[in-house]
């Protein structure tokens, strides 16, 4: 599991010249600026990892895949907890602030999205309005009463924050699970579907 690449996690390595040849101008400048990519949750063949592209805007987003073995350097989620950055965006300030409760949970927890590659990369990318993006492995189930009382310390924080529980079955979001709703919906590599017990493997609506 430790070696395995895993949704979030960032790699660098890809090159423009390794993007298919409709790739748009600002993913290929990404590219060759050095820019890492991110694991996204899709079926590959063997040797290759989905992966997504982020330019400067909100809307650049840019899905494609990556050989593994072009692969040069990994930095996972987890890595970035305790990252420091000089820039004082709410994001930032409410990851210093969750920081200890959440290593009091006694599980693996990680940054992504904006927040995460920023810490990562050292390339701007949070801005005031910037949610903090979470992630909690969860290998064993979580109560949903235990995640109404994570999520009650998460909406305290001072700007959004989305976290997501890794299950080894995908991903849910905590605000999910935290609810009322008999079935939520859990993202895998072959898709999303609506599941009762995202920790059990099979289940899912007729």
């Amino acid at each position: 599991m430790t070696s395995a690449l895993l949704p979030h996690d960032l790699l660098w390595g890809l090159t423009p010249q390794q993007l298919p040849a409709d790739a748009p101008a600002w993913a290929l400048a990404a590219m060759a600026a050095g820019q890492p990519v991110v694991v996204r949750r899709a079926l590959t063949a063997a040797g290759q990892v989905a992966v997504g592209v982020r330019g400067p805007l909100r809307e650049q987003r840019y899905g494609t895949l990556m050989a593994v073995a072009a692969i040069e350097r990994r930095v996972r989620p987890e890595q970035l907890c305790h990252v420091e950055s000089e820039r004082a965006w709410p994001a930032l300030q409410a990851l210093a602030r969750l920081r200890e409760p959440l290593d009091g949970l006694g599980l693996a927890w990680g940054v992504s999205g904006s927040a995460g590659f920023e810490l990562a990369s050292g390339v701007p990318a949070l801005h005031r309005q910037s949610d903090l993006d979470l992630i909690l492995r969860t290998e064993q189930p979580m109560e949903r009463s235990e995640a109404r009382v994570l999520l009650a310390l998460l909406d305290a924080a001072v700007c959004p924050v989305d976290l997501q529980l890794q299950t080894p079955n995908g991903a849910v979001a905590l605000r999910e699970w935290a609810g009322t709703s008999a079935r939520v919906l859990l993202k895998s590599a072959s898709g999303a579907r609506l599941v009762g017990d995202p920790w059990q493997a099979l289940e899912q609506v007729a």
